[in-house]
């Protein structure tokens, strides 16, 4: 049986974890990050995990839900619903995805394996849904449906896809030639993507 703990020693443990879970889940991924490597910085047994999270997913979840409000804010609310037309808000959404991505590891690790979050989701306890109601993620699957009439008349989920798709670029960006010109490169790839997705309404 784990052992109790003082609330100054769950404090400490806790931003421990937090601590680790960060730079494990975005270095190695989740499902290579085992309790061992999580509970090694804490100096205490690998079955006291359990005391503080139900799960890795839920130590995975709680780090999302620290960075969600925040995130959507500068991605959702600052660029996607900021402008007048779809074609200018999802412009202004890559652009502002791709300085998050540049910034955040942790987003980075979700944008680049999807299936990490959709393992986080299965084991999500539904008593914690309304914490992720900041979620970016789901924001824009909203706003993608909010504007289906005014969008090429394809899946949402495919029109998701695409941006996706701009979003994992600077991950192959050795191969885009002179880095002096990736900026405008992506730039340009934006403008596209926008007019494409956007290109029989406006």
């Amino acid at each position: 049986m784990p052992p109790a703990f003082s609330a100054e020693e769950k404090t400490r443990i806790t931003a421990l974890l937090l601590e680790t879970g960060h730079k494990l889940f975005t270095t190695q991924g989740l499902r290579k990050t085992s309790l061992e490597d999580l509970m090694a910085p804490t100096g205490v047994a690998k079955s006291s995990f359990y005391v503080f999270f139900d799960s890795k997913e839920d130590l995975y979840l709680e780090l999302m839900i620290r960075q969600s409000s925040e995130v959507k804010r500068k991605v959702i609310n600052g660029a996607l619903l900021s402008a007048d037309t779809p074609r200018e808000g999802l412009r202004r959404f890559l652009r502002a995805t791709l300085d998050e991505l540049a910034t955040n590891p942790l987003w980075r690790r979700l944008m680049t394996h999807p299936e990490e979050m959709q393992a986080v989701a299965r084991k999500l306890d539904p008593t914690r849904v309304t914490a992720m109601a900041d979620n970016p993620v789901t924001a824009l699957n909203d706003y993608i449906d909010h504007h289906q009439g005014e969008l090429i008349p394809a899946d949402p989920q495919v029109i998701i896809g695409v941006l996706q798709c701009v979003l994992l670029v600077p991950m192959f960006a050795e191969r885009l030639g002179d880095p002096a010109l990736h900026h405008k490169i992506l730039d340009l790839l934006i403008d596209f993507v926008a007019a494409g997705l956007t290109a029989q309404k406006e």
